[in-house]
């Protein structure tokens, strides 16, 4: 079963989403189409989500698809919140609007913008920014992966009926999250580090009583050379430390003999915000960025620290904080 294929077999109380994120140095262009499905504890699931351009120095386009019903029987099943074989029923994932997906291809018009998108998937493996065990077995209130890390995108988007076909240089990531709900506050980060390096943190508190009372706890992922760091992103996360805000956020902390330090600035000029649902009614705010500027530093622990790698990321990054009104 593909890790993009849906999840959700029905049961009330839950939000899935699968986005893809682009940039295109060669088109001076960034790209957010983001798909959800969201099934409240009450009433009918829908299908909606929208999608954002960002082309510096003009203000970013933003443009929502749907709501429309997402009936049952045209969501696949899953071994974890469905039939223990993961089977998946027809359909696949439900129209929302006339923004479709159908990977690795997606395509629509809402309002002002319209996409005809594919993308490459490479060999590389999906990246865990949770723990593939917690994404297969559902026992967080929500995790979030990477199944296609570095894609190589073609297509066109366009505005207003002026169309812009990308350039061969670009590059992004198609990530699915499924759970509960939305964290009570969140920071994103996927950074393509070039040559098939990537980065991915989402730090996150949960809306859980107790623990929404709680720093946020950042998950990292760090491929390198086709290694993936740390082993064990959860076992790794009470090491690192988070610090979020706007237009300014960062990661940092040392995990064995390796030292991370994350530095991120969503320019609020080049940036979206959006109100987001819950399953349960709850409101939250996104204020998100695909131009945004990242620094990275990977430090290795010898005889002394040495710097392993730094990244400097200006208008190539795709960055988000979340909020609760």
């Amino acid at each position: 079963m593909s890790l993009l294929s849906p999840r959700w077999h029905g049961a009330p109380g839950r939000l899935e989403v699968v986005y893809a994120t682009v940039s295109d140095p060669g088109r001076g262009l960034g790209l957010w189409v983001h798909h959800e499905l969201l099934s409240p504890l009450e009433g009918e699931a829908v299908s909606h989500g929208w999608v954002a351009l960002f082309r510096p120095p003009t203000p970013p386009v933003l443009e929502r698809f749907g709501p429309q019903p997402a009936p049952v029987s045209t969501a696949p099943r899953h071994g974890g919140d469905g039939d223990e074989n993961g089977s998946a029923t027809a359909g696949g994932w439900p129209a929302a609007g006339d923004a479709v997906l159908e990977p690795p291809a997606m395509r629509g018009k809402a309002g002002a913008l319209s996409w005809d998108l594919s993308w490459d998937e490479p060999d590389a493996a999906p990246l865990f920014t949770f723990p593939s065990w917690a994404w297969e077995r559902e026992v967080l209130p929500g995790a979030q992966i990477v199944p296609v890390p570095t894609a190589v995108f073609s297509g066109t988007v366009a505005v207003e009926g002026t169309a812009v076909a990308l350039s061969p240089e670009a590059r992004g990531g198609v990530a699915h999250i499924y759970g509960h709900g939305n964290a009570e506050r969140w920071g994103w980060l996927h950074a393509e580090l070039g040559d098939g390096d990537v980065l991915e943190v989402v730090a996150a508190t949960s809306r859980r009583p107790g623990l929404d009372r709680l720093p946020p706890m950042p998950f990292v992922q760090v491929r390198l050379a086709a290694k993936d760091w740390p082993r064990d992103p959860l076992a790794a996360a009470p090491l690192l430390r988070a610090r979020l805000g706007l237009p300014h956020w960062s990661v940092r902390g040392t995990v064995g003999r390796w030292r991370l330090r994350v530095e991120v600035d969503i320019p609020a000029d080049q940036a979206v915000t959006l109100d987001y649902r819950d399953p349960d009614g709850a409101g939250a705010t996104c204020t998100n960025s695909e131009v945004a500027d990242a620094d990275v530093v990977l430090e290795h622990r010898r005889s002394r620290w040495e710097t392993e790698a730094t990244w400097r990321l200006r208008g190539t990054a795709h960055a988000e904080i979340g909020s609760r009104p």
